[in-house]
């Protein structure tokens, strides 16, 4: 495995950040995850323009430009040979002291890493996922930012880890007035009985997925009605349909929440048409790799 690390292709023992790293010792930073389907890179100019704005909003300067970190995306997978990956870019704030202030860090940290990911086993994208809600609440947008996709993700963490603790492989959050916002790393979609297709506003502190606004534009394109609004669990106990998306995650359908079975307990119409749409255009469009 070759690791881009500060403009070198390290292998992944010699690949090293120091520990005074402020992404290290706080969690400051951001990063992006980004997909390679058949030798094409996901939306790559759509990632890159998040990660430069999550960067700009927290004052930390990345020492590229979108087009130079674009190109060394490209290069790490050419590097790996590979086709179908998933890509992490971490940008930190980079070595400084012991102290919080940002300003004793001279120069940021990059570091971009391509291999395999498999956040769910296959069968669960053919028979569905089952999920519980959580205590742990969705921090408030009134305190930070929902779309600084920052390396700070210890409420999602700890929202996996309850997870966990119940035995489901994701889980549902609520922010703090019991709306239903997100799950521990995706964006939640569901189908009410009228057969639209509903998902929770920004405003109510979700993180925009790129997966998710490419799914909106595939649910239009197939002329249905989305609506991007408020629901609580209720709405969602009672939902026909309903599935999450990621980067890391794709699409995936969920048949159960709380014990609640979703519509007839396995992926509806809409959700495997997504799918298929999804996995076709992901397969077709994106920035190629190889010449």
């Amino acid at each position: 495995m070759q690791i881009y690390l500060d403009g070198q292709f390290l292998s992944r023992e010699e690949a090293k950040i120091s520990v005074f790293d402020h992404g290290f010792l706080y969690g400051d930073g951001v990063f992006e995850g980004t997909r390679v389907y058949n030798g094409r890179i996901f939306k790559l100019k759509e990632h890159v323009a998040r990660l430069f704005e999550s960067a700009h909003h927290i004052l930390l300067q990345i020492p590229l430009t979108e087009e130079e970190l674009a190109a060394a995306t490209l290069e790490t997978v050419r590097r790996n040979k590979l086709q179908d990956a998933y890509i992490r870019t971490v940008v930190s704030r980079g070595p400084g002291d012991l102290g919080l202030d940002p300003q004793k860090c001279s120069l940021a940290t990059v570091v971009i890493i391509a291999d395999k990911i498999s956040l769910f086993p296959q069968e669960l994208y053919e028979k569905g996922l089952k999920i519980m809600t959580v205590t742990t609440r969705q921090r408030s947008a009134n305190t930070q930012e929902p779309r600084i996709k920052s390396l700070n993700y210890l409420n999602n963490i700890l929202v996996k880890i309850e997870a966990s603790q119940t035995g489901s492989m994701e889980a549902v959050v609520l922010n703090d007035q019991g709306f239903v916002v997100e799950g521990s790393g995706s964006n939640i979609f569901i189908v009410n009985k009228k057969g639209e297709l509903l998902t929770p506003p920004s405003y109510l502190g979700i993180l925009e997925g790129i997966t998710r606004n490419t799914v909106l534009e595939l649910a239009r394109e197939e002329g249905l009605t989305v609506h991007k609004v408020p629901f609580t669990r209720h709405d969602l106990y009672i939902a026909q349909e309903c599935f999450l998306t990621g980067t890391a995650a794709e699409l995936i359908p969920v048949i159960s929440v709380d014990s609640r079975t979703i519509g007839k307990g396995s992926p509806g119409p809409v959700t495997k048409k997504l799918m298929d749409r999804f996995g076709q255009y992901a397969r077709q469009d994106g920035t190629p790799v190889y010449p």
